[in-house]
């Protein structure tokens, strides 16, 4: 992944200091978490990017994929590559259905053109690649009558396969959307006499900042209100790692919105035990079931471990929790956090890993079973320790690699 890993970051911008007069704004929050996780709990104080690989008690400045003052990402630089190529076309508005297949062989896909069912063919060497996301692709999978035989009977009866396609044509697998994950997050809301809270507004922004945006890319607006972020680890009787994330917000949240409040979100990352499937509804619909959050209590137990241990470096930091008593016991965290509520148990779309490389694809990110179709999103990654946005594009570069090798071709 090195070299993937070094395309990305000299394709795709990223810094810790977004606005372009240099100032960083919206600090009060920042300021207050560095004192109780650095001066207080103990955790260093990292450039993230320059420690990457370091995520046990680091805390700094997060990281963005911005430039110029303006949210980045794969649609300011790759897509923009893409579409100087005599050989590329972007078709918006279509939405595809499954992909038709002879065999093991793709031979193209059948999609939602102008509300038309359109088959759109790939040539005889021609290859697919499914990018929809963790819980899309692997949906478009059984669709193509590739999955759990259980769900493909559901979807034959209902007509919903390809007409031609027969049940001894089917790819039998469990493991199409098993494994799906999505980080665990607590709310947890904190109070102090130097915190000077700041809600985003984009539909009436105060005109100073306002304008400070629009005429400089300066500001408050050129980020996304995180101030500040930091990490954990905790290696259990077993061996086994689990990892933490906790994020400064730079206002409240839900029922604790006033001036001298900001919102702390807690993450369970890497190495959580539980995890779902993406299951069809009686409509056919995607989306997760009911095993992802907490579904092995050993996930639970952990995350209230973490916040137990930086919850007692917090007196000496000036902030007060609203939502969580300072005083609570692991177990009473632990209840908490795994209770659904406006600050518990919600999803925060970090989707990742229903198709795993080794179970669903192989290490080139071919489907298992099929020849010519790939999978490469979310979906085929282990849960990492932070948001996989970063992860999702370095194994996009990496997987572009190991497809072009499969045709004798390199990147240039």
């Amino acid at each position: 992944m090195k070299n993937a890993t070094a395309r990305l970051y000299e394709t795709q911008t990223s810094t810790n200091l977004t606005s372009q007069n240099g100032i960083r704004y919206l600090q009060s929050g920042y300021d207050a978490a560095k004192k109780w996780i650095v001066d207080g709990v103990g955790f260093k104080d990292v450039d993230i990017n320059g420690q990457a690989d370091d995520k046990t008690e680091v805390f700094g400045y997060p990281i963005f994929d911005y430039a110029n003052g303006q949210r980045g990402g794969p649609a300011t630089t790759y897509l923009q590559s893409a579409l100087n190529k005599t050989n590329f076309q972007l078709h918006t508005g279509v939405q595809v259905i499954r992909v038709e297949r002879n065999c093991s062989q793709a031979t193209g896909v059948t999609a939602l053109v102008n509300g038309a069912e359109t088959f759109i063919p790939v040539s005889s060497t021609g290859r697919v690649i499914l990018s929809s996301g963790a819980i899309q692709s692997p949906s478009l999978l059984m669709f193509s009558g590739i999955g759990d035989p259980s769900v493909l009977s559901k979807l034959q009866s209902a007509n919903k396969l390809s007409a031609n396609m027969q049940s001894f044509d089917w790819i039998n697998s469990t493991e199409i959307g098993a494994g799906l994950f999505d980080n665990p997050n607590t709310f947890i809301e904190l109070e102090g006499p130097s915190i000077e809270s700041y809600t985003y507004s984009y539909d009436s922004p105060p005109p100073t900042d306002e304008q400070l945006y629009l005429q400089n890319r300066s500001g408050p607006y050129t980020f996304a209100s995180e101030t500040s972020v930091f990490w954990d680890t905790l290696t259990r009787s077993d061996g086994s790692i689990a990892g933490f994330q906790g994020t400064i917000d730079s206002s409240g949240y839900q029922d604790y919105t006033n001036n001298n409040t900001i919102t702390l979100n807690v993450y369970g990352t890497s190495g959580m035990k539980s995890s779902g499937n993406v299951v069809l509804d009686d409509k056919f619909t995607p989306g997760p079931n009911d095993q992802v959050y907490y579904s092995n209590p050993q996930d639970g137990a952990d995350i209230a471990s973490f916040i137990y241990k930086i919850f007692q470096a917090l007196p000496g930091s000036g902030l007060t929790p609203l939502n969580i008593a300072q005083n609570a016991t692991k177990v009473v965290i632990e209840k908490y956090i795994t209770t659904p509520s406006s600050y518990a148990v919600g999803s925060v779309n970090h989707w990742s890993s229903s198709c795993r490389i080794g179970k669903c694809v192989d290490v080139n990110t071919t489907v298992i079973g099929m020849s010519n179709l790939h999978m490469v999103d979310a979906s085929i990654l282990e849960p990492l320790t932070v948001n996989p946005q970063f992860g999702v594009m370095v194994a996009a570069e990496r997987a572009s690699e190991l497809i072009l090798g499969m045709v004798g071709k390199t990147i240039v």
